[in-house]
């Protein structure tokens, strides 16, 4: 019941992306500290964002969303976030041919990415960011936090948080299917059929 709960709960932050996980302008304990204002939201240009891919090309997210919409996943290779990633590389696949763009940011050495990356047979757009500078640019301490961008670079919706069963990807599929005018995969039945 309990994973039920955790389940509705993160299918619900991906569906209202405007709540997060964690509090990240707390002030200190005589609450004299001013929040950071929110640049990073839903309805507003994505951040300025530039970061070596695995090839060492540039990746500008300026110049992706010229292109069509684009997923960035700031995440990891625990073994939430890695279990999740199946469901990501489905949804990747499914709409790679119609227009939308996955990148993968993983906090993790270049070392251990390259690995994994090898292990997880990755089709996706790739960078390393093991110092965390992505996490500050996007403004979220949240591990994952997927960002779902239209073309042209508005933010159209922010989930937070890791749901291994892949409600949160099947949620930010139905919202790529809404961007790009098309049937909506059902990124865990496919993912069950290979099962």
């Amino acid at each position: 019941m309990s994973h039920f709960v955790c389940a509705a709960f993160l299918v619900a932050m991906a569906m209202y992306p405007g709540t997060s996980c964690a509090d990240e302008n707390k002030s200190d304990k005589k609450g004299n500290a001013k929040p950071a204002p929110k640049t990073v939201d839903i309805g507003k240009q994505a951040p300025k964002f530039k970061i070596k891919a695995s090839d060492g090309k540039v990746i500008d997210l300026a110049q992706l969303t010229k292109k069509g919409p684009v997923l960035v996943r700031l995440t990891c290779g625990c073994s939430g976030c890695d279990k999740e990633l199946a469901y990501f590389q489905t949804l990747h696949k499914a709409y790679k041919g119609k227009g939308l763009i996955s990148l993968a940011i993983f906090r993790e050495s270049d070392e251990k990415v390259e690995k994994y990356v090898k292990s997880k047979k990755l089709k996706m757009l790739y960078a390393v960011d093991p110092k965390g500078s992505s996490w500050k640019i996007f403004q979220t301490k949240t591990m994952p936090t997927n960002f779902l961008i239209e073309k042209g670079g508005r933010i159209k919706a922010i989930a937070y948080g890791c749901e291994p069963s892949g409600l949160v990807a099947d949620a930010l599929s139905k919202k790529v299917a809404d961007l790009l005018k098309t049937e909506a995969a059902d990124v865990r039945k496919k993912d069950q059929k290979k099962k």
